[in-house]
């Protein structure tokens, strides 16, 4: 039930402490691994996997997670993943060997799906229609100031701090967290929900890990790749057997997994695929950009964590006015508004060079942040605005695994667009094939090589090909963004459909009594 009240949007802060901890987390691994490798004698293939595996499972979680919100209380899920979260944040800091660690990062990816997907459910259940929009931005807004956060509190802590505290200091955060939920969320749960699609959640399991893991090999050996193709071809072809079965286990009037009735509405449907076309166009930036400002400015981790700062101050703007943006004007104009903007800043971005300084850089970053905000806010409102008391889990976790999944299939994508062009420019340099070969692992390998050479033309060369590299990527975004223009254009509901999505929720809400 819909609550009422300002009670409401205290248990929102219980919300944004438990998604601050789990948005914190995966992005300081990035600055981590050198020391892991260290600490913990990991090779490269099991640093890989620390951050892999963590994909993983988290992908593959969050259809039952969602499920078992709805049928156990979103509450409890929510106040037990938290606490999971922290003691495997606590497991990580203290483990000695890569087999400990990796098994501490599963169970936090476990918990993290559980975390991101209950807490947005819950979200759905609290705000009506005409409110969620700002929840859900306030919401938006948390997730985006973990982005530089994590990096920049990484950096420092690995710089001045012992390694653990890196992971240890998600164990106080998961406490506020867990306390908030305790005190401020009220317990909801779907009425009537009897037993639980244990074969839909085995077969759903098994099909995104497939999928996903094929993604991810896809963008370390490329898309042509045997093993790549194979996983993501089994993976798809499991996971079109879970649709398969989900339909049986509705005609047999039992509950399901997931809610395919959801997508008989545009408004969810396209709102969620929205969400992950915005993914994909936003991943380029934070995928590529640490890179280019430590590999070819060379700008320290915590340096590269504060130059990300316009791109958080356009997020959390796009993300605050959304609401009203969709108010005035109809989710398909602020989507579509959105990404005009992310294609603006993106070619902006592609004419970058090495030597291009602070604030030109700031401020194509500030453009396609601000277009993420207000895309991904709005897309993400238009599609809670289907979901209710019985739903929200199930919704909530399509929305999340949407998002999720462009994460990686982003990375992929621009991964292999940055490594060819890097490559291509370096064999067009006319360098030394031992040098290109050696260079072309990665930029940090050639400035490194070009440094203990002393080499100025090969530094030269090296960041010249990746500021190509860079080029490329936001050029793909860019047509990321493009697509998603025409998709909006196409298929999100306008401003009068819109405006009377919002203003039925809202009469239902005011005539329901309050839970505050």
């Amino acid at each position: 039930m819909i609550q009422t009240g300002g009670a409401r949007w205290w248990a929102l802060l219980g919300l944004m402490l438990a998604i601050l901890v789990v948005s914190m987390d995966g992005t300081i691994l990035s600055v981590a691994s050198p020391t892991l490798a260290v600490q913990l004698k990991a090779s490269e293939s099991q640093l890989q996997w620390f951050s892999s595996g963590y994909l993983l499972v988290l992908a593959a979680t969050v259809l039952p997670t969602g499920r078992l919100g709805d049928r156990m209380g979103r509450k409890r899920v929510l106040f037990a993943s938290v606490t999971l979260f922290g003691a495997s944040s606590v497991w990580c800091a203290l483990s000695t060997s890569p087999t400990a660690f990796l098994i501490a990062r599963l169970a936090m990816g476990a918990a993290g799906a559980a975390i991101t997907v209950t807490a947005l459910s819950v979200l759905a259940v609290l705000f009506d229609e005409r409110e969620r929009p700002k929840a859900v931005g306030i919401y938006q807004g948390v997730n985006f100031l973990a982005l530089p956060l994590g990096p920049v509190l990484g950096g420092w802590m690995l710089t001045h701090l012992w390694w653990g505290w890196v992971f240890l200091m998600n164990a106080p955060v998961a406490l506020l967290a867990a306390i908030g939920v305790l005190a401020l969320v009220p317990e909801s749960k779907a009425p009537g929900q009897a037993g639980f699609d244990l074969t839909g959640a085995a077969v759903s399991t098994a099909g995104l890990i497939g999928m996903t893991y094929g993604v991810i090999e896809a963008g370390q050996d490329g898309w042509t790749s045997p093993l790549a193709l194979t996983l993501m071809i089994a993976g798809a072809v499991v996971f079109a057997g879970f649709l398969f079965w989900e339909r049986r286990v509705i005609a047999a009037g039992k509950e399901p997994l997931l809610d395919l009735t959801l997508f008989r509405s545009p408004a969810f449907t396209w709102g969620a695929i929205l969400g992950g076309v915005v993914g994909l166009a936003m991943i380029g930036v934070l995928f590529v950009m640490p890179q280019f400002f430590q590999g070819v400015q060379g700008a320290t981790a915590i340096a590269s964590g504060l130059r990300l700062l316009p791109l958080l101050a356009g997020l959390v703007a796009g993300a605050i006015v959304a609401d009203r943006v969709a108010r005035l004007a109809g989710w398909r104009t602020a989507i579509t508004g959105g990404f005009v903007i992310i294609a603006a800043g993106a070619l902006l971005g592609a004419s970058t060079q090495p030597d291009t300084g602070f604030w030109p850089i700031a401020t194509w970053m500030f453009l396609l942040g601000l277009g993420v905000g207000l895309a991904l806010a709005t897309s993400s409102s238009a599609a809670l605005s289907q979901l209710d008391t019985v739903n929200s889990g199930s919704g909530s976790a399509i929305v999340q695994l949407i998002q999720k999944l462009s994460a990686p299939f982003g990375s992929a994508i621009l991964g292999s667009a940055v490594s060819a062009i890097y490559l291509a420019h370096l064999n067009d340099d006319d360098l030394p094939g031992l040098t290109v070969s050696a260079a072309g692992q990665s930029v940090f390998a050639g400035v490194a090589i070009a440094e203990k050479t002393g080499s100025h033309v090969l530094l030269a060369a090296v960041r010249s090909a990746f500021t190509a590299g860079l080029g490329a990527a936001l050029l793909t975004s860019a047509g990321f963004a493009i697509a998603g223009i025409i998709l909006a254009v196409l298929f999100m509901p306008g401003r009068r459909e819109t405006q009377g999505i919002m203003d039925a929720h809202g009469d239902a809400a005011r005539k329901e009594p309050s839970d505050a």
